[in-house]
């Protein structure tokens, strides 16, 4: 809305001073034209902004100028500076209004707290590009349109159209009645019902969204939390499960059974070594796990699993067995 761009530039220009409009532009995401009429209406309006023309010139306030907004203490600010999650917002469509919210956040604070609060987003990293082994970590992208409306359709309570690519299937239109949003991690998930069953779509999959006047069948109140629990345990109990004897180096047990549905009989063999019995959600996890670990498990049952992993390893010795 304009009215919110109008208080998002008022904010941008009393924490950063001096601004060109092509700057302004860029931080909110618009025109430099919509930026100029802009200033028009906020000094039509009698905020004091003006104009300084020049290499170095550009936009600002006169000094001592401040706009009116809810003060917060100190370590509220802070709590909201470091709860704001851009991956998360970003998932559900509100980067911009994230950034807007900071603002307003910062612009909040006491004179003396300022400073503070400026060291704090130097001090503080929240949800950094990669990990520690350099592995970057980008979040699933959402078309802004599609988020907008798959959110407004969640919160309003309507009925919602999408056009959904599930795996391996040719893409479809479903009509749901949307539970609730959920982030994990650097994913997003729609919580719905489709004709009264359970169902969870991920946001990426979503080609096209349309919020339907009709309202949603659903409960008034909902533990969100309490529905992802369930759908994840859905989820973990499906598909064609296996069932592994394995051997593995007791100093590897933890990486093993984090991956696994659930642990069976579990005893130490004569080498020192644990052998336990594992279930897993299908083959290639089954494989996936025990590959990880490479000679520090060993899969004793089923036979298959024993197979599929002798040739893998068989293929890898023959890759790097030929010159480069």
């Amino acid at each position: 809305m304009r009215a919110d761009r109008l208080v998002s530039l008022v904010l941008l220009l009393r924490q950063r001073g001096r601004l060109t409009a092509a700057e302004l532009a860029a931080a909110l995401e618009v025109s430099t034209r919509t930026v100029l009429r802009d200033i028009e209406a906020l000094s039509a309006a009698g905020v004091p902004v003006f104009a300084e023309r020049g290499r170095h010139g550009g936009f600002a306030l006169l000094a001592g100028f401040r706009t009116e907004l809810t003060g917060l203490n100190h370590e509220e600010a802070l709590a909201l500076l470091v709860a704001g999650s851009r991956r998360g917002a970003q998932a559900f469509g509100l980067g911009s209004a994230l950034a807007s919210a900071m603002l307003k956040v910062v612009d909040a604070l006491p004179e003396s707290y300022r400073d503070t609060a400026a060291d704090v987003a130097q001090r503080l990293l929240i949800d950094p590009e990669t990990d520690l082994l350099a592995r970057r970590l980008v979040a699933e992208e959402v078309p802004g349109t599609i988020s907008a409306e798959i959110r407004r359709a969640v919160l309003a309570g309507n009925k919602l159209r999408i056009h959904y690519a599930a795996v391996d299937q040719t893409p479809k239109w479903r009509t749901v009645d949307p539970i609730g949003l959920v982030i994990v991690g650097d994913r997003g998930y729609l919580l719905a019902t489709r004709s009264g069953v359970d169902r969870t779509y991920r946001l990426s999959r979503v080609l096209a969204a349309a919020e339907l006047p009709e309202p949603a069948q659903r409960p008034d109140q909902v533990d969100l939390d309490r529905a992802w629990q369930k759908r994840s345990t859905q989820f973990r109990t499906g598909g064609d499960r296996i069932d592994v004897l394995a051997r593995v180096n007791p100093a590897r047990r933890e990486e093993l059974v984090s991956t696994a549905l659930a642990v069976g009989t579990e005893e130490s063999d004569e080498s020192g070594w644990l052998r336990l019995e594992v279930t897993f959600q299908d083959s290639r996890h089954a494989e996936w796990a025990l590959w990880q670990l490479a000679t520090d498990a060993e899969a004793l049952a089923p036979r298959s699993l024993r197979t599929s992993l002798r040739d893998r390893a068989a293929a890898i010795a023959t890759r790097y067995g030929e010159p480069s």
